[in-house]
């Protein structure tokens, strides 16, 4: 049986992965396979690409059905459900044209795109920021300005290998995959009198520093494309895209949910018992004023509308949830186990008023030994 491409196996999740299983094995892969965690390595390099690829088809409600279908059609001699090697050809350059740096719509041919994460925290994802990225590409050559031609007038021929197309295919399996031919680097042409600076390919290796625009309410895996900005394909080749993946770091006091922001605060249990008023904090560096009535519970939750995170594209704001947890208190002094002590022998044996929920615990207890 031929082999073929297995996207679940790439990520090393099972075909029942939710969509937040597939995205926190993606992210581990792709921190694990980074080009600037392996400089040189292109075995890193390769995975990480197959990784991405792997994440666009199954995160995409569409292309992971219609995957799922071709690996549920596979068979031993057979196609790839009822398409042959033409068809099946198409079906990839619809899925995966723009992935691999072949051609886009209209058979446009275009150069690698480039992947980049940039961490941020979780306050600059409420306001935005603009981030410096160092990102690893290449760009056109500065001796020959992209011909890759050492003749000033340029010289190119039809390549031989692609005979002009600029792309070769090569069947893998049952898989017919579609790249950009490795002679002409999709270009189609070849150059009589390579650029020595290039070899002729019209483009060279660069570390950039760009200005990555990341806008306020921006959620944890969003993905930012930056058209024309990924790796240049040489001449008559238009450069990639370059695809900024944004991770937004956990905070100290606030969790995210969605447009919603909750904060938890511990309260002294005399705080919760005879009420009080606590000032906390809110994610846009503001301050505002709780008030917590006598006989606050754990778990009780306060709302403040329009104090939580910042919608994308939107001037709305969602609403900031104060979760109270009582907190017993330790260590206590002499005098205040005194206290306590006088408060519990004030109490009596009936507790109902005090501690109602206690009360109605241990009554059904009496109940159920008592029924035995």
């Amino acid at each position: 049986m031929a082999t073929k491409i297995d996207y679940y196996e790439s990520l090393e999740v099972s075909r029942t992965a939710s969509a937040d299983e597939l995205k926190k094995a993606f992210r581990k892969q792709a921190m694990r396979y980074h080009p600037d965690r392996n400089p040189g390595d292109e075995t890193a390099e390769l995975k990480f690409k197959e990784i991405n690829e792997a994440y666009e088809v199954l995160k995409d409600d569409q292309k992971h059905a219609a995957f799922d279908g071709g690996m549920g059609g596979m068979g031993g001699g057979g196609g790839f459900g009822g398409f042959g090697a033409g068809g099946l050809g198409d079906i990839f350059d619809q899925m995966f044209g723009d992935m691999m740096g072949g051609r886009r719509g209209g058979g446009r041919r275009t150069g690698a795109d480039v992947q980049v994460q940039v961490e941020i925290s979780l306050t600059e994802a409420f306001s935005g920021v603009t981030k410096d990225v160092e990102v690893r590409t290449r760009v056109a050559c500065e001796s020959c300005h992209g011909s890759g031609s050492a003749d000033a007038g340029g010289g190119s021929t039809t390549c031989a290998t692609c005979h002009g197309a600029g792309k070769v295919r090569a069947q893998q399996g049952f898989f017919l995959v579609e790249r950009p031919c490795p002679t002409c680097n999709g270009s189609g042409r070849t150059v009589r009198n390579p650029c020595k600076s290039c070899q002729g390919s019209g483009t060279q290796a660069k570390t950039e520093t760009l200005k990555i625009e990341i806008p306020a309410g921006v959620e944890d895996g969003t993905r930012i494309r930056m058209a024309g900005r990924g790796e240049a394909g040489g001449e008559g080749v238009q450069p990639g895209d370059l695809y900024v993946h944004v991770a937004v770091l956990s905070h100290d006091i606030f969790q995210r949910d969605g447009a919603n922001i909750y904060c938890r605060v511990p309260l002294r249990m005399t705080q919760a018992a005879l009420g009080t008023e606590v000032e906390v904090p809110v994610i846009d560096g503001s301050r505002s004023r709780v008030r917590i009535p006598a006989g606050t519970q754990t778990g009780e939750t306060f709302r403040l509308r329009g104090k939580g995170f910042s919608v994308l594209r939107s001037s709305a704001r969602g609403d900031m949830y104060i979760q109270v947890s009582v907190e017993t208190p330790h260590h206590l002094t002499k005098r205040q186990r005194e206290l306590l002590e006088e408060f519990e022998k004030e109490a009596g044996d009936d507790h109902t008023k005090a501690s109602p929920e206690n009360s109605g615990f241990f009554a059904k207890v009496r109940d159920f030994f008592e029924g035995r």
